[in-house]
């Protein structure tokens, strides 16, 4: 197979698979953050050298090192309601979130879709936990 073959059958191959998480048309996860750099205090972009296919999207990290923690304990670093707003979950609803509208509670990054769903998450933070988890599996895909 000539290498323009295999370049165009990877590409199909990330970009016709249904992704689980919100990720963009190429099925890279949260627009190329790395999550581990939350956790660390800097959120920062990944690079797609340092890549890792999870619940069937590409994520990119900053680092070999964030890479390898991230692909020991996913769960631990991956955004809840993958990685989709924590406030529309909370209501029934999908919106992608945005990596730039973050907060984390008890070591759990959540995402929002703009600043107002963060403001309004924030009325209740354990009930909208609560409500969006409960909702989470009955929802529709975006």
């Amino acid at each position: 197979m000539t290498k323009k073959l295999l370049a165009a059958m990877a590409f199909a191959a990330t970009t016709l698979a249904l992704p689980a998480s919100a990720a963009d048309t190429l099925g890279i996860a949260f627009a190329g953050y790395d999550p581990v750099t939350y956790s660390q205090g800097a959120p920062a972009q990944g690079k797609a050298k340092h890549y890792h296919l999870w619940n069937g999207t590409l994520w990119y990290f900053s680092s070999e090192e964030n890479r390898d923690t991230f692909v020991a304990d996913p769960a631990a670093y991956a955004p809840q309601f993958d990685a989709y707003c924590a406030w529309a979950a909370s209501q029934g609803y999908k919106r992608p979130g945005d990596p730039n509208v973050t907060q984390i509670v008890d070591g759990k990054l959540y995402t929002f879709v703009h600043e107002g769903a963060r403001k309004k998450w924030q009325e209740n933070i354990e009930k909208h936990i609560t409500d969006g988890e409960a909702n989470w599996e009955l929802i529709e895909p975006f």
